[in-house]
């Protein structure tokens, strides 16, 4: 049947009771412009009354006789109840809590989700998703009328959110719940939003002490014939190789190896030679109470994980993740991350690509100043807040000194620094047959076979200088962690980045504000955070700092800065000129705060343009990218996909000159694509996104594919960066942003809606519930603008008889009296990880 004017499924729909012609009603009072707003009238006529956004809404059909009084409290008056039942009339300013009572179900969980994955799940993935063939529709008996009243269930997502409830039920073991409407039906931003919050960060959270050393000691990148867990510890912390040695005696089963780790961790031949035995790396450690027998005892400082097959301490992973975590009140797991790299950076004198030991020799974009600066916003009331920043200040320094302005990464000609990571040989960490394309050839014209040319090469039995100058590059493309791009193949080491060295002036112009602000303009670095240049005890002051941000401020602009393109380019130090590959890394410029006001205002609106599509910004222009075909295949840090780390720094880039409205646009870009892939892949979040593709974003046919999308019946962990740029978008976006998003609507949608001359018809809800059009439905009420109605699409789902009959069953009760199922509802009714009964519709993130 037609859907005209349609409402989109997840929000409830009420319509008038029957017989409402025939009841005997007082008149409703006419409200003028000047009384209407002392009530929160926002608009009324004939057909609809609305009230303020901040209230639930209520809607009437025109009738011939008078009109009824609509500010009850009451829902239930507008109901249709079963022919036959008595109807009572509406009452006045009070609240009927037996009629308005939410519309429960009693689910059996095993047979209910045989029934749905038999019929629903026609690809056998243990998803819905709008790629299934079912009916994408089940019958759910209501509780208080003992499932004798039935109530449909429709459309993709209502289906998924249902699997997806009834997943958790089955995990916890639970035989029949009761199961609210409000989470079938829960909007999709505030679903995604919790489920972040309260699912996805305590699932990605990880520690390493002797309780589970065990299991996060084994590596599924180790490729030996006969892995097992290993740690190395560092020889500046001997009382964890004492603690995790005990944890190895007092559990032989384990078959823990605990090594020390060298005095020069960064020692190329050393690093290679760990790649037989390879392990984790100790992090950072608190000293609890000692053990019965007076052993000193410790537990590991918890962090949070990437997700997927990225499950270490990740580098700039770790900070994206950390502005989520601060907006979430996780504070403490952001301050426990700084924490890592703090003790990262004191003892294997870098922040690490990630903490296992095929990394020693690998760094990753740096982000601590920043990162130590938000923690300490928050933490400032706590007595070792100063301490705290004190010591990441230090580690920021040392970093600076021994890694960045230090060779190889630093080019003294240019006075810019580069990715140039060390090391020998092929990457340990990658799938076997990753190079096998490039090795393929060399181990023939050497006689080999592929595993004992990778052997020989990788020890200098062999010598090829092109692979040296490949594998040189290749690390260089891996300690940028955009790993791969076309930007940067085969010329990564030699290259000055425009997202680096914004980095670094970040650090520069941070140290300076924190000397100055924090430590009375000076600071004294002790031998623990010592630079290789500097004797113990020296003191920084904050105008060192100043010159050299100054310095390479003025540097950028003349090697990469194009006043013509307004863009920053990326700089080759060999061949001393820009590169030209527009790339979005050109907005870290705006984040760090390196780019002038014009040159600001040059790249809002001549660059923007290039990378802005409809799921935010994508990677790189697909006329740097070139032509793909099968070989030149796809790079996953290329056009057409985006990555959340790109738009978080641009969103905050921008806000940070001033455009706020770009920032807002971009941010609900991605936020929309984002929700929209949730709401139609049964709440998947990834590692990455086709920013150009509408319908299927999180599918990315490029390299290892995505992360994030494996899962059984439900999502468990998203993915660490996305969950946080999502929170971070919801922050930027003003409160009818969220509610549009909401209602799936896209961005040009909720543009033409806000605009005065051009409201937006209400065709855009058909949109949300196209899969409806398979069903019989029953007629959806008129939706008024979302802009006029100041609440998107924001109608009540209709119910049906079975509420009404429900409420009426329930109502016979004598009030007081124990229900006759009360013990057994008490012992079903179920939570899933959180309260079961969702607080409202439109939650307000971040306020």
């Amino acid at each position: 049947m037609s859907l005209q004017k349609s409402a989109p499924p997840f929000l409830h729909r009420q319509s008038a009771p029957p017989h409402l012609d025939d009841q005997k009603t007082e008149s409703f009072p006419a409200y003028s412009e000047e009384t209407a707003a002392e009530h929160h009238v926002t608009e009324y006529h004939d057909q609809h009354l609305l009230h303020d956004s901040h209230k639930r809404p209520e809607f009437h059909s025109a009738r011939s006789t008078e009109k009824v009084r609509t500010f009850s409290l009451l829902h239930s008056n507008l109901r249709k109840h079963e022919d036959g039942a008595k109807w009572a009339p509406p009452r006045r300013f009070s609240a009927d809590l037996e009629r308005s009572r939410e519309l429960e179900f009693e689910v059996h969980v095993e047979e209910t989700l045989k029934q749905i994955l038999d019929r629903e799940d026609t690809d056998k993935n243990i998803q819905i998703t709008i790629e299934d063939k079912g009916p994408k529709w089940i019958n759910l008996g209501t509780l208080h009328s003992d499932g004798y009243v039935k109530h449909d269930i429709r459309t993709t997502y209502h289906m998924s959110n249902l699997l997806q409830e009834l997943t958790i039920a089955k995990e916890k073991g639970l035989k029949c719940i009761i199961l609210s409407e409000s989470r079938i039906n829960e909007n999709p931003v505030d679903r995604l939003a919790r489920l972040i919050k309260d699912e996805f960060w305590p699932n990605l959270t990880r520690q390493i002490d002797g309780g589970n050393v065990a299991k996060v000691g084994l590596d599924t990148k180790d490729w030996n014939e006969h892995p097992r867990p290993r740690i190395y510890v560092p020889r500046g912390a001997p009382e964890q190789h004492e603690y995790y040695s005990r944890i190895a005696r007092e559990h032989p089963e384990v078959n823990l190896d605990v090594v020390w780790l060298s005095e020069d961790p960064s020692n190329e031949e050393y690093v290679r030679d760990l790649n037989d035995a390879p392990g984790l790396l100790a992090l950072e450690m608190e000293r609890v109470k000692d053990t019965k027998k007076g052993e000193p005892d410790f537990k590991g400082l918890q962090f949070v994980v990437p997700g997927g097959r990225f499950n270490e301490l990740y580098g700039w992973d770790s900070y994206m993740e950390s502005l989520g975590l601060i907006i979430h009140d996780k504070v403490a797991l952001a301050k426990n991350m700084v924490k890592h790299f703090c003790f990262c950076i004191r003892h294997y004198g870098k922040i690490l690509n990630a903490n296992r030991t095929y990394y020693l020799c690998r760094t990753q974009p740096p982000f601590l100043t920043d990162m130590a600066l938000r923690v300490y916003s928050r933490i400032k009331h706590q007595p070792d807040a100063k301490e705290f920043l004190r010591t990441a200040t230090l580690a920021a320094i040392k970093e600076y000194y021994n890694v960045w302005m230090s060779a190889p990464r630093y080019d003294a000609e240019s006075g810019l620094s580069r990715y140039r990571a060390q090391g020998l040989g092929v990457p340990p960490e990658t799938e076997a047959s990753h190079f096998e394309h490039i090795l393929s050839p060399y181990a023939k014209k050497h006689n080999m076979s592929y595993k004992e040319f990778i052997r020989a090469y990788n020890f200098g039995k062999v010598h090829e200088p092109e692979l040296e100058n490949f594998f040189l590059h290749d690390r260089a493309v891996r300690e940028s962690g955009h790993d791969t791009s076309y930007r940067l193949e085969n010329v990564a080491a030699d290259l000055a980045v425009v997202d680096l060295n914004s980095c670094l002036y970040k650090y520069e112009t941070d140290i300076a504000h924190i000397i100055e602000t924090e430590f009375d303009g000076h600071l004294t670095v002790p031998s623990g955070f010592c630079a290789k240049r500097y004797a113990p005890g020296y003191v920084e002051i904050p105008s060192t700092w100043t010159q050299r941000a100054a310095q390479r401020k003025e540097t950028m602009t003349k090697l990469m800065w194009d006043e013509k393109l307004g863009m920053f380019f990326d700089y080759d130090t060999h061949l001393k000129k820009q590169t030209g590959y527009e790339s979005v890394t050109t907005f870290w410029s705006l984040w760090a705060g390196v780019a002038t006001q014009e040159q600001a205002h040059a790249l809002v609106k001549r660059a923007l343009p290039l990378f802005e599509v409809g799921g935010g910004l994508v990677s790189g222009t697909e006329k740097s990218r070139g032509s793909i075909s099968l070989s030149r295949p796809n790079r996953q840090w290329d056009y057409p996909f985006g990555w959340a780390p790109q738009q978080i720094l641009a969103w905050h880039g921008m806000l940070k000159y001033g455009y706020e409205q770009d920032a807002k646009r971009l941010a609900y870009r991605w936020c929309h694509m984002v929700t929209r892939a949730f709401v139609d892949f049964n709440g998947v979040v990834v590692e990455k996104y086709n920013v150009t593709d509408p319908k299927r974003p999180h599918i990315v046919a490029a390299e290892y594919g995505n992360q994030g999308s494996d899962f059984k019946g439900r999502p468990t962990e998203g993915f660490g960066w996305v969950n946080a740029s999502y929170i971070v978008g919801l922050n930027i976006l003003d409160r009818s942003m969220r509610r549009s998003l909401g209602a799936l609507a896209t961005w040009e949608e909720y543009r033409n809606a806000k605009a005065p001359k051009h409201r937006a018809s209400s065709t855009y809800a058909t949109k949300i519930v196209e899969d409806l059009k398979l069903h019989s439905i029953a007629s959806i009420p008129e939706v008024t603008s979302p802009a006029a109605a100041g609440n998107p699409l924001g109608h009540e789902q209709e119910h049906g008889s079975d509420r009404s009959h429900d409420a009426a069953s329930h109502a016979t009760t004598t009030p007081g009296a124990a229900h006759p199922r009360q013990a057994a509802l008490a012992a079903m009714r179920f939570d899933g990880a959180v309260d079961w009964r969702h607080q409202n519709v439109f939650t307000e993130v971040g306020e």
